[in-house]
């Protein structure tokens, strides 16, 4: 055989082994198959230890990330927070009539007195204190809601306040129509024919329910208020706490609270708007005791990523917002600076386990889980990126995510378990 033939043999050989690959199948069904045209589909693959790109679609355009914006959010955290979360800051200040005065400051702490992950370090802390008691709100005068927030969602459980100090997570929850925190007790009126659940006033903390309510489990939001705060805080140390508005001294002094892998579980696993857009206000607290600028805190975390303007706008912490945009390379850029940072160990164990834990727990997988990814999900919008393990026990980097479709976001869930699975099969 001479020398042309055996190049042309050669290279149509090399031609069926990428034709037949699974990289290039996928890619071909991404192209012609329904179940990835009848939408905007976009998806990322890359293999980290090669450093190679594996699959590519559409994956420089942008899409609404919905909750996959916790992962950038949980970067924020890495960048800036430590092991144990800043709880508040206090100071005291002598007063010759009444006695010595203790003032102290919110962190953006979101876990006092959380009705599931609670942290008493501040109640702890104020329980015995011979001073007078004095909450200053004064180092946040940000909004309520992030940017693009929708208005008419201020009743439902995803949506609580952004606040300095936090307090039973910022919700009103109902149990078997008893409600805690007790407070709110005399607040809620039974009206008849009332719509079905508990609501809540759009701007009072005024809530009525229907007399035939079922009793169900149910968290509304309530509105923040620094003299709320005090009054909830007095209910449980029974003993006065006062508001004064007094910017953060100098000598004022940091205490730590709960492990901060507790609250980034929690925020990765149950897909936590609250702790997600906290994060930020934390991680300013971090850096500077004066005030707490969240968004200066997200653009400082965004400028450190260097992405294009055109393949990403970021604007709050949890995804709560349409105004978030990224592109799949964003998010698979991302994996890759979280993954240096963090243990895979370490990191699989604070993602959702596909079968396993948090939002992938309906995500049917083999004996043990392959897939440590964030979801996230809106109408019309479902996203997956993370991390796959495959079966010759390579880890590689996807996000897969899916926009402008009008089928239920279960059957995109679905979709994706079995592209993941082709994935983990045959790479």
């Amino acid at each position: 055989m001479n020398i042309r033939k055996k190049v042309t043999l050669f290279l149509l050989i090399v031609g069926l082994h990428v034709a037949c690959s699974p990289a290039h199948r996928i890619t071909r069904d991404l192209q012609k198959k329904s179940t990835y045209t009848d939408h905007f589909t976009g998806i990322a693959l890359y293999d980290p230890i090669r450093q190679r790109t594996l699959i590519q679609y559409n994956a420089d355009k942008p899409f609404t990330p919905a909750s996959n914006t916790k992962l950038f959010s949980f970067y924020a955290g890495l960048l800036s927070l430590r092991d144990s979360l800043p709880a508040f800051r206090y100071t005291i200040r002598p007063t010759a009539a009444q006695g010595d005065s203790l003032i102290f400051w919110g962190t953006g702490n979101p876990l006092l007195l959380h009705p599931d992950l609670s942290d008493t370090t501040l109640l702890a802390f104020l329980r015995n204190r011979p001073e007078q008691l004095y909450y200053s709100p004064a180092n946040y005068t940000g909004p309520r809601f992030g940017p693009g927030w929708a208005w008419d969602d201020y009743n439902d459980d995803y949506s609580p306040e952004l606040a300095p100090l936090p307090i039973y997570g910022n919700v009103v929850r109902a149990v078997n129509k008893k409600v805690s925190p007790r407070r709110f007790a005399d607040s809620i009126r039974v009206v008849n024919n009332a719509r079905p659940g508990l609501r809540r006033n759009e701007f009072s903390n005024q809530f009525v329910r229907p007399d035939s309510d079922r009793p169900a489990r149910q968290d509304v939001p309530f509105r923040w208020v620094p003299e709320l705060v005090a009054q909830l805080l007095a209910d449980t140390l029974h003993r006065p706490v006062g508001v004064v508005h007094l910017p953060v001294s100098a000598d004022a002094r940091l205490v730590r609270g709960m492990s901060t892998d507790s609250l980034y579980k929690r925020m990765l696993q149950v897909s936590d708007n609250q702790f997600a857009e906290q994060v930020l206000f934390m991680a300013s607290a971090e850096r500077t005791g004066a005030m707490l600028e969240p968004i200066t805190e997200l653009q400082r975390t965004a400028d450190s990523l260097r992405y294009p303007a055109t393949s990403a706008k970021w604007v709050d912490g949890s995804g709560l917002s349409r105004y978030n945009l990224f592109t799949p390379n964003v998010l698979i850029d991302l994996l890759k600076k979280i993954a240096q940072k963090v243990p895979q160990k370490r990191l699989f164990a604070l993602l959702p386990a596909a079968g396993q834990s948090g939002t992938l727990r309906s995500i049917p997988t083999a004996d043990k889980p392959y897939i440590f990814a964030k979801s996230g999900s809106m109408s019309g919008v479902y996203n997956l990126s993370g991390y796959v393990l495959t079966k010759r026990n390579k880890v590689l980097y996807f996000s897969i995510m899916h926009n402008n479709f009008t089928q239920p976001v279960s059957e995109m869930r679905r979709r994706t378990a079995g592209l993941l699975k082709e994935i983990h099969q045959n790479f």
